[in-house]
């Protein structure tokens, strides 16, 4: 049996445009772009999620990957790909935002970690919370609703049918800021008990100076923050972050055309 170069760069590309899009949201989506995952495992992963989804990619444009419209095609569908992924790593970083907040009103702010989904230096609340982030995220089916909406992504923008605008960026960069209303949202209450504090403290300074207030407010605000963690912002999270991850979905809904799959 003889093939034609023709049928065999079609082949090639009916799964290598598919895996630009796919590889790309991997590449920074939760929990598949961890940087604890080896590069070969995130790459066997990548193609497994391609093989996964290509019955719902349909048929894409016989055009040789090599070539400057080729490349074009990739380059596009690595956009889609890395735009998919970064909403809903935007998303699962509202929790280090907030954790940065209560870290620095306990004085932790010095005490860092770090982050295995990013590879930088954290502080430790925002470990704490990253970690029960993405155990919410795994229990919610999270990663199956990122395979599902790339599936989704293909059906209504076939492989090379969209020309990226600027305007997408613009919508996708604005979105952060729902990644800091977020943040302020879990962090606020334990945040404010712990300014009430300093704010004694401060009160406690003026009435009485030779106090120290750094031997007695250091101990105090970490004793309270440890304690009330788990009471004001873990019973929380699971409603905000179900919020922030449904919102986060629609976005991308909004922005691909395809329906959100928030819950």
């Amino acid at each position: 049996m003889e093939f034609t170069s023709a049928e065999v760069v079609a082949w090639v590309g009916a799964f290598m445009y598919p895996l630009m899009r796919v590889g790309a949201a991997a590449l920074v989506a939760p929990v598949f772009g961890n940087d604890m995952i080896p590069v070969r495992v995130r790459i066997l992963l990548g193609a497994a999620l391609t093989v996964a989804v290509l019955p719902a990619v349909g048929p894409t444009p016989p055009i040789d990957p090599l070539s400057l419209e080729g490349l074009m095609i990739a380059l596009q569908e690595v956009l889609i790909g890395l735009t998919i992924g970064f909403v809903l790593a935007l998303a699962l970083n509202t929790v280090v935002i907030a954790g940065e907040s209560v870290a620095l009103a306990m004085g932790l702010g010095f005490a860092t970690m770090i982050d295995p989904q990013t590879g930088m230096s954290v502080p430790v609340i925002s470990q704490i919370l990253l970690v029960v982030a993405t155990l919410l995220f795994l229990a919610l089916g999270g990663h199956l609703m990122v395979v599902q909406l790339l599936a989704d992504s293909f059906a209504v923008i076939p492989v090379g049918a969209l020309v990226i605008e600027r305007d997408l960026f613009w919508v996708v960069a604005t979105w952060g800021t729902q990644m800091y209303a977020g943040a302020v949202l879990i962090a606020l209450p334990l945040v404010t008990v712990l300014l009430v504090i300093n704010l004694s403290l401060g009160v406690m300074t003026r009435a009485a100076p030779q106090m120290n207030v750094f031997s007695v407010g250091l101990p105090l605000t970490i004793l309270v923050g440890g304690v009330l963690l788990p009471i004001l912002v873990l019973p929380a999270l699971p409603n905000r972050m179900a919020m922030m991850w449904s919102e986060a979905y629609n976005t991308l809904g909004a922005l691909l055309g395809v329906p959100g799959v928030g819950g």
